[in-house]
């Protein structure tokens, strides 16, 4: 069976940022006036204490660690995308060109945010669709969290959440035997039965999942309640070869808490389908 087969991913978990820039610099001005202007409109100002204290790990250094990780530096994408919940801090950088440009400079580039944890889910929707219409063999989906923001977000504030990324290189194929790849089998947005997934699959819940979440006969995997949108990817990256020895499906499922919306990803093995 084709479809899009995950073949390399990598994870970056609290890399060490350069933290502000000096308060008498250029760059610092530069930064203070972005966020005035952003901010004044709506009777708002940074919060300079808020922006001291923060690690100011960018997209862009987000994005670079990925770019170096093995199985993505070697990738050649037609299509990137970058997704994010939370905003960049220096927004200086456009960053979907930028990691294009460290993976060959090819691909058809773009960022998808301002949906909160269903930006990934939504780019896995498209990269299929590119790969179903012969636009795309090879993808590359980037996941991008940092937590330094110019006001107090309850969300941060209150978890509070690391600075995170994750890139899945997603490849057209065919698989051929077990231990190939989890091929992506769909996603979908809204209520999911869990208690009728059976034995074989693994349910690998979010933070934001219902706790107490009943799974039928599947194990579950939880992730740590330390990010907002890159929980599940962060772990599908560091245990997929091992899941993808164990399992005939992965379910990545996770709710939004500030929509209450919930979205789910079905990756499956050759087995499960039937090779």
């Amino acid at each position: 069976m084709t479809g899009l087969v995950l073949e390399a991913a990598a994870a970056v978990r609290s890399p060490e940022g350069p933290g502000p820039a000096p308060a008498d610099s250029e760059r610092a001005a530069t930064i203070r006036a972005f966020h005035h202007d952003l901010l004044g409109p709506f009777g708002a100002k940074a919060d300079e204490e808020l922006l001291a204290g923060g690690a100011h790990v960018s997209h862009r250094q987000l994005a670079d660690l990925l770019a170096e990780a093995d199985g993505v530096r070697e990738a050649r994408p037609q299509l990137l995308i970058v997704t994010h919940a939370l905003p960049d801090v220096v927004p200086f950088t456009a960053v979907s060109p930028h990691l294009t440009g460290r993976l060959g400079g090819e691909a058809t580039n773009f960022a998808i945010g301002q949906q909160g944890l269903a930006a990934p889910f939504t780019a896995l929707r498209i990269a299929a669709a590119y790969q179903r219409s012969g636009r795309a063999a090879e993808v590359v989906l980037a996941v991008l969290e940092q937590t330094t923001l110019p006001t107090a977000l309850p969300l941060v504030r209150e978890t509070p959440l690391i600075d995170s990324a994750a890139a899945l290189v997603l490849r057209a194929g065919e698989r051929t035997g077990p231990g190939t790849g989890l091929r992506l089998a769909g996603v979908r947005s809204g209520p999911f039965d869990a208690e009728a997934e059976d034995e074989g699959t693994l349910l690998v819940l979010g933070p934001w999942a219902a706790r107490g979440t009943a799974a039928g006969r599947a194990d579950v995997h939880r992730t740590p309640g330390d990010t907002y949108c890159t929980g599940v990817w962060l772990e599908l990256a560091l245990h997929r070869e091992r899941w993808q020895r164990s399992y005939r499906r992965v379910v990545l499922s996770d709710t939004d808490p500030l929509t209450g919306r919930s979205h789910h990803a079905v990756f499956t093995t050759a087995e499960a389908d039937g090779r």
